[in-house]
């Protein structure tokens, strides 16, 4: 059974409905992270798993480098997406000049002639209302060396990328624990026909904790995890990895979610769980209603 395979928005591109966060491969051995051959390895069994959407950043350490430089060979079989706006020597983030030398840089860390999709990541507002960030995004469509033009981030900001229409894509969190943007933001999406990438799936395992982690990533999202499971609406016989995953990728408007590991057993886990297909529905509307019922201010979460 191949992984699900999604129209994603006007662009032309298809993408699996279940795609792959690289942060997790851009440390380096120093800093207790990811070794040459362990990332080699991984990326390649990636595309041997039939994901065909990898999405890195350039906040995200030796990423970008080592997709570049371990699937050069394979760029025609994934879609590549990145993010942009800031970190280039010489020039100040979130400026005109920054987003045209934003993607000369990853085209060239990369080791590709095009992207296909660059998003504005986490582009304050004020920024976006002067538009010059997003004119240079188009303009490096105009020359062939982006294919969508994409905003990465969450509530009113990503409410006016989406108003502006400008943008080909957006990506935003969305998981059983982040659910807003399947009210509001995804449907405006769809309307203008936009490609959407959900990220966070899983909400940073929260079930990993026994106590609250306090000044953890995953804090917030074990708070509300912690609320909503206590719920007797969230009486659910399935393992939560898998209803975190299956939740999200199948959640309504969403094309493609990106989940990040850095180990194979993991990955493979991840496409079988969506490979399962979308939950029932009547565990999927007792999901929507208890966090609904729950809901205490409970906006998206960068």
């Amino acid at each position: 059974m191949k992984l699900p395979l999604r129209e994603f928005g006007s662009s032309g591109l298809k993408v699996t409905a279940l795609g792959f966060g690289a942060g997790h491969i851009g440390s380096s051995p120093a800093i207790a992270g990811y070794s040459e051959k362990e990332a080699e390895y991984l990326l390649n069994y990636i595309l041997d798993s039939g994901i065909n959407l990898i999405d890195t950043a350039r906040g995200y350490d030796l990423s970008e480098e080592r997709i570049g430089k371990y699937l050069y060979r394979r760029r025609s079989e994934f879609i590549l997406s990145t993010k942009i706006g800031y970190g280039i020597p010489g020039h100040n983030d979130w400026t005109y000049d920054i987003i045209i030398a934003g993607v000369d840089e990853a085209l060239r860390i990369l080791r590709t002639d095009y992207i296909d999709i660059v998003h504005l990541h986490s582009c304050p507002l004020e920024t976006l209302k002067r538009g010059e960030v997003i004119e240079a995004l188009l303009k490096t469509m105009e020359a062939g060396k982006v294919k969508v033009a994409a905003y990465s981030g969450e509530n009113e900001n990503l409410e006016y990328a989406i108003s502006t229409g400008k943008f080909g894509s957006i990506q935003t969190s969305v998981n059983i624990t982040d659910q807003r943007g399947i009210d509001w933001s995804l449907p405006k999406a769809k309307e203008k026909r936009m490609g959407v990438i959900a990220k966070r799936p899983i909400a940073n395992a929260p079930w990993r904790f026994f106590e609250r982690p306090v000044g953890n990533y995953c804090e917030e999202y074990w708070l509300r995890w912690k609320k909503m499971s206590g719920s007797s609406r969230m009486d659910l016989d399935i393992d939560w990895h898998e209803l975190f995953i299956r939740f999200a990728a199948f959640a309504e408007g969403v094309d493609a979610c990106i989940v990040g590991t850095s180990k194979p057993e993991h990955l493979k886990l991840n496409v079988d769980f969506v490979k399962k297909g979308k939950l029932p529905d009547e565990i999927y509307k007792k999901i929507r209603q208890t966090f609904k019922a729950n809901d205490d201010n409970w906006i998206g979460l960068l």
